[in-house]
């Protein structure tokens, strides 16, 4: 392929100057129209000065002869891309099949216009192989030599490698991307856990009616069973966007493999083997996670790496302890990563494993490379929110056709104290007589929630927002409230400030949030404080009771 002009007919003997000579005169031009007067003792030679370029650059020069396609560098071929002279052939063949095979078109036409044109400069950026047969990120900026014709001579381009800042910024976007897609997945789970708070509540209404028997009593059942599923759909877009309620515990990462190892089996199938290389520290590898979350992580990957192995093969998982950031295998965000104690937990497979265009997009949600009917693209995004939402990192090896192997680094802890012995105690009751404070903006949940609260015993106060429940105070005369069950968020007045602002007047009063979003998701002043409790939507009549009573009763 020849980028050269091809209209260009007339034979002229090539008196196109040498490198050194376009350097040094482009230099001294430079010179006379600063009126800085460059004496020809202290001017550089062009050797000189290309070797003070290197020096301050590193980059790659090429020198290509549009007339004659021939092609020679100057420096830069051995530094930085690690070929030798022999390597290159002298012609423009030789960049041309070191050119990304995706890029190559582009470039090609990108400066074959250029040269068609009238421009002097050009500049482009493309994928270049270096000699390990990596592909370098390059920036490369030309300039463009023509005769007195117009006709093109030279073109000398500089190339330097940006590999780095490429990276950075690829890094940069997808977690913009991330971001985004984690402020809209707690907006659609709050919204979406009001909606279940309401069908949950009266479906366990309708279940306590003594009219509701047989196949209606079962309907109802299946209703409530769809939304206890809903409910954990809205998790997994909580996990992803790292707002996940988290019951987080000290656990050894052992026990969670070891109670997994046989639903795994069940899990994966009969053509995939599972190998376990369990850690042996004497005083074991503790973590502080949610270790339902932790164990959705592993389920997770082991599916993936299930239908990497359509043909059979082998699933391994291995826990250690490793010490970050010193460790020679830090993961790839480690600027971000504590130094201290780890432990990984691994989950290998021998698969299919996946090109650097998959891996780019591994954690985007809703990204799968599964059939239709088995994508749903959220398994390694909920993977990741959980993670980072533990303090911890992620790192993925994988080349195709070799498998794929997945590490999850989570910060070490001490172990426990052991258990103490605690006296069983008979059985708190769960209903009342205390007076509530309903706060709730979505008339549904406020509804629903009335309805449980009366019919345990409690007098109840409902308002839709913070100027109802003045206006409703000032009419009952300041009557003792015992307890303020308030969303978070709500409109004007959040929960937290209307709380505060009722807990100056009166000082005993519980306080109760409930939210679709997480608390670690709000603004650190409408968090919770020492004396108010917290419930997650989607709840249902037995959880808002028991809450409810464990407020009064603290």
């Amino acid at each position: 392929m020849r980028l050269g002009n091809e209209d260009q007919t007339t034979e002229t003997p090539d008196q196109s100057p040498s490198l050194e000579q376009f350097v040094v005169g482009q230099l001294r031009e430079f010179s006379h129209e600063n009126k800085t007067a460059v004496s020809e003792k202290h001017s550089p030679t062009g050797s000189d000065y290309l070797a003070f370029i290197a020096r301050a650059t590193n980059d790659a020069i090429r020198d290509w002869n549009v007339k004659s396609d021939e092609l020679s560098w100057p420096q830069g071929l051995k530094s930085l891309f690690g070929y030798d002279a022999a390597s290159s052939d002298g012609q423009i063949g030789f960049w041309q099949k070191n050119v990304h095979p995706a890029d190559r078109a582009r470039v090609s036409a990108s400066i074959s216009e250029a040269l068609a044109g009238k421009d002097d400069k050009w500049t482009g950026e493309y994928r270049f192989r270096h000699g390990d047969g990596a592909d370098r990120n390059i920036l490369e900026r030309a300039v463009i030599l023509r005769d007195e014709t117009g006709a093109v001579i030279r073109f000398i381009g500089s190339m330097m490698d940006i590999t780095a800042r490429k990276q950075l910024h690829d890094q940069l976007c997808r977690s913009q991307r991330m971001e985004a897609f984690g402020q809209l997945a707690a907006g659609v789970a709050h919204d979406f856990n009001n909606f279940l708070t309401t069908i949950l509540g009266y479906g366990d209404l309708l279940l306590h009616e003594k009219q509701i028997k047989g196949p209606l009593a079962e309907h109802v059942t299946e209703i409530r069973a769809a939304a206890g599923r809903a409910s954990a759909l809205t998790h997994q877009l909580l996990a992803f966007s790292r707002r996940q309620a988290m019951e987080p515990i000290i656990v050894e990462v052992n026990s969670i493999i070891t109670n997994l190892e046989r639903s795994l089996l069940r899990l994966l199938g009969e053509n995939i083997s599972v190998v376990c290389n369990l850690h042996h520290e004497k005083d074991g590898a503790y973590i502080k996670a949610d270790p339902q979350q932790i164990t959705q992580i592993i389920l997770n990957l082991a599916v993936n790496a299930r239908d990497a192995m359509p043909e059979g093969g082998q699933l391994t998982l291995e826990t250690g302890v490793v010490d970050l950031p010193r460790h020679p295998k830090c993961p790839v965000d480690c600027n971000d990563c504590a130094p201290g104690q780890y432990v990984v937990i691994s989950v290998a497979d021998n698969g299919t494993g996946m090109n650097e265009e998959v891996k780019a997009h591994l954690f985007e949600p809703f990204f799968t490379t599964k059939a239709a009917d088995r994508k749903s693209g959220l398994g390694l995004a909920t993977c990741y929110g959980i993670v980072h939402q533990s303090r911890g990192h992620l790192r993925v090896e994988s080349d195709e056709g070799k498998g794929t192997t997945v590490h999850v680094y989570l910060p070490r802890v001490p172990a426990p104290p052991p258990p103490s012995y605690k006296k069983p105690g008979s059985k708190k009751l769960r209903g009342g007589t205390e007076t509530v404070l309903l706060l709730e903006d979505d008339v549904s949940v406020r509804h629903i929630s009335v309805r449980v609260l009366r019919g345990l015993g409690y007098e109840v106060i409902e308002a839709a927002n913070s100027n109802d429940a003045r206006h409703l105070l000032a009419e009952n005369g300041g009557r003792r409230v015992d307890l303020l069950l308030t969303d978070m968020v709500m409109p004007h007045v959040s929960g937290r400030r209307f709380a505060d602002a009722l807990r100056a007047v009166h000082p005993n009063i519980k306080v109760l949030f409930i939210s679709g979003y997480l608390e670690e998701s709000l603004q650190p002043s409408d968090r919770c404080q020492p004396g108010m409790f917290f419930l997650p939507k989607p709840f249902d009549a037995e959880q808002l009771a028991a809450k409810v009573r464990e407020a009064l009763d603290a």
